[in-house]
């Protein structure tokens, strides 16, 4: 089954924590502090593995979570850091966050790879809050949290050549005679409902990478029917070979037919236009194939008239090695690189860190008689604190007094003993400056 949409959970380690140690030995009567800083929490890496050609993987695993860095140690030893995660991802594929709808990267070459979610810090043991006035602090930090997220992953298939065209023109029996693929065949529309890939032996030591692609109708650039499913793997293609049923099966006109994928396909990204392009008029093996492609030859060089037209028949194989040296040629003349309309251009921070920079300020609403202070940076202080010891309620306290939050509380009422609540944290408002 060929997968190219998925929608996944990660989330990168927590930091690990810092400890409040000190040094316990004999002859050092009043050991200072000796609380290690804890590890780095893992990072989620996105890796490009040229072996890899669906998204399949993600259909039975959905949820990424790294592993957090180790706790801090005595005697002043950080914490190991975690082991970074990798995921595996086919070459093509976009990144996308879906809050946003941001494209994070959009990873064509195998070895590329980028940090979606940044693993936290580590957590400061009480070493690191040693000063002259406070020698044996008893104060530490937990990790700080790991950067979490969901994720639209999007597969555009890498091929050098992709075959176009209405439903039931013979794409699929085109790319069975012409390489060892082996898709689905049947007299029907959409038997080919996914793209199917084929490696194609040119001769002379040259060969290719063959896309059969979905069959195409009017209204597929606004989504009709297999719509963008089917259009984003054109945009990776670097040759179009344009599949035309030359017999006007069905009482279809060939002329229009063309004329109608073309303007899908321009109104679907106008680049595509430009795309190198062979028209392969097919099932020339039928009666009537000869005198309509006399007048698709007529009509066709009127629109455009460097159009190139190989008749050809699947069926019969005449015109088919002629249209892959053709192929082959003009591949030759293209610069041998995946076709990218999507680049994201991905600065040095963007990539190792996607930082989102939060509200430094603070706001504070009522409840009945308790006051609420919002603020980011406050809560994320607070989860970083072990407010497990008196030092850091005194540090918390001076940090708040620091940002105005206490001057801000008294202007809005706020007298001796009202309840003060920051996130999950409740307290009493103290007016004693000795309490700072």
């Amino acid at each position: 089954m060929f997968v190219d949409k998925a929608k996944i959970y990660v989330k990168a380690g927590d930091g690990g924590d810092g400890i409040v140690s000190f040094r316990r030995e004999k002859y050092v009567p009043e050991g200072g502090p000796a609380g290690g800083d804890g590890g780095r929490g893992a990072d989620i890496i996105f890796r490009v593995d040229e072996g890899l050609r669906t998204l399949m993987d993600f259909r039975y695993q959905r949820h990424f979570k790294a592993p957090r860095g180790e706790k801090g140690r005595n005697k002043g030893r950080h914490g190991a850091n975690a082991e970074n995660m990798v995921v595996r991802i086919p070459p093509g594929t976009v990144i996308v966050d879906e809050d946003s709808g941001e494209i994070l990267a959009d990873l064509t070459r195998h070895g590329q790879q980028v940090v979606v979610a940044k693993g936290g810090r580590g957590g400061r043991g009480n070493i690191r809050f040693a000063t002259p006035k406070n020698p044996a602090p008893e104060l530490a930090e937990n990790g700080e949290e790991g950067e979490e997220r969901y994720i639209v992953l999007e597969l555009k298939v890498m091929a050098d050549v992709g075959l176009v065209g209405f439903p039931s023109v013979g794409k699929s029996t085109l790319l069975s005679v012409v390489s060892g693929a082996k898709p689905k065949i049947g007299a029907y529309h959409f038997t080919t409902i996914t793209p199917n890939l084929g490696v194609v032996d040119v001769g002379e030591g040259r060969s290719f990478v063959m896309a059969d692609l979905p069959g195409l109708i009017e209204g597929a650039h606004e989504g009709v029917g297999l719509g963008h499913e089917f259009l984003r793997h054109v945009e990776r293609t670097r040759v179009i070979i344009h599949v035309v049923d030359m017999s006007g099966s069905e009482g279809r006109d060939p002329f229009e037919d063309w004329q109608k994928i073309n303007d899908e396909l321009r109104l679907y990204n106008p680049v595509l236009a430009e795309r190198p392009q062979v028209v392969a008029a097919n099932k020339m093996d039928m009666p009537e194939s000869e005198a309509n492609l006399e007048q698709f030859l007529q009509r066709v060089r009127e629109v455009k008239p460097d159009i190139e037209v190989m008749p050809i028949s699947s069926l019969t194989r005449h015109g088919i090695q002629e249209l892959l040296f053709r192929a082959a040629d003009l591949l030759d003349q293209i610069p041998d690189e995946p076709v990218v309309e999507e680049v994201t251009e991905l600065s040095e921070r963007k990539v190792y860190s996607l930082e989102k920079k939060e509200d430094e300020g603070f706001r504070i609403v009522r409840e009945n008689d308790t006051f609420i202070v919002q603020s980011a940076k406050i809560d994320r202080m607070m989860k970083r604190m072990q407010l497990n010891s008196h030092e850091a309620i005194l540090k918390l306290a001076r940090t708040l007094r620091y940002m105005g939050v206490d001057d801000e509380l008294r202007k809005r009422g706020a007298v001796e003993g009202t309840i003060v609540r920051i996130g999950d944290f409740e307290f009493e408002f103290v007016e004693s400056s000795s309490y700072y």
